[in-house]
């Protein structure tokens, strides 16, 4: 029987397995679909401490999973299709493997929500991205005019954000008001960098030949009119979509199916654990993963020490 099964190898995963192996508890860690996390997708991390000159996502969640194995974590390739989490021991199954613990700390992640188009995913990280405070100091997108898509917190915040680099953001929403809190709408109009497109929605990316955004197609949805805008980054922002539906009506979460804490980082569930993006959605960023991580390995061991 193991330990600990840590679920996901992001920021907060790999820092769990980190603590819980440095406790001599030899971790087992599951990568599922995306091993890495999202931050694999990202080019260039300048945000993340230690590293002045930025760092390679791919190559941070590397040297994150190598400082974990030396300390005796195991990283296994595998995604969790079943739970049970019942009673002790918890018990789990990875491509239908049987898995006994008496600990599991999920770090499943999120994932962003994309508009759905077909050359989206064709220029991701070549201008299209899902988030301006990873990407928008890269040289790609200064001193050029860019394209924010959303009408929440998190969109005002990216299209701020962006007009310390950018030459002009132009926020494109569906409707004809913001969603945004009063006070965070008030001072996104209030910019003047920013220029709002309203009851539009992007429905192409351009320009996939040349591999790398140069603009953008809008529809009007309430006069069908469409015109193109020259931008070179198209950056989306209408929400995430945390990676847990494997544990609804087993786990405790809110409305949009993030896993709710109580007590740190514990779930409503004896002897299991949550950190990440799949309970954070206000932070949402690899310093903060890596911190709740943190604070689930040590909850975890504090649950083991107190069986004993």
């Amino acid at each position: 029987m193991e330990q600990v099964v840590i679920i996901g190898t992001g920021c907060a995963g790999l820092t769990a397995a980190l603590y819980t192996a440095r406790a001599n508890l030899k971790p087992l860690v599951l990568t599922g679909i995306m091993p890495g996390g999202l931050l694999t997708t990202t080019s260039i991390v300048e945000n993340f401490p230690g590293w002045p000159e930025g760092i390679d996502g791919f190559e941070l969640m590397q040297k994150m999973q190598q400082q974990a194995e030396r300390f005796g974590a195991r990283v296994e390739f595998g995604t969790v299709d079943k739970v049970d989490l019942s009673g002790s021991p918890l018990k789990i199954s990875v491509d239908r493997k049987p898995i006994e613990t008496k600990t599991l700390i999920i770090s499943s992640g999120a994932g962003h929500r994309h508009l759905g188009l077909e050359n989206e995913a064709k220029l991701e990280n070549k201008g299209v991205t899902f988030c301006a405070t990873c990407d928008g100091a890269l040289p790609m997108f200064r001193d050029k005019p860019l394209v924010v898509v959303g009408g929440g917190d998190s969109a005002c915040e990216e299209a701020t954000f962006l007009t310390r680099f950018g030459s002009k953001v132009y926020l494109i929403h569906r409707r004809d008001q913001l969603r945004a809190s009063k006070i965070m709408a008030e001072r996104t109009l209030a910019n003047p960098k920013i220029e709002p497109v309203w009851d539009s929605a992007v429905t192409d990316v351009f320009d996939v030949a040349q591999g790398k955004v140069t603009g953008v197609k809008i529809k009007n949805l309430k006069s069908g009119e469409e015109t193109t805008l020259d931008c070179a980054g198209l950056f989306v922002a209408i929400g995430h979509v945390p990676n847990t539906q494997l544990f609804k009506g087993v786990i405790d979460m809110d409305d949009a199916g993030y896993i709710k804490r109580v007590n740190g980082s514990n779930t409503n569930v004896p002897g299991v654990f949550v950190a990440g993006d799949c309970s954070d959605k206000v932070y949402r960023q690899a310093v903060t993963a890596a911190g709740m991580g943190c604070a689930a390995a040590i909850d975890a061991e504090r649950f083991l020490t107190s069986l004993e």
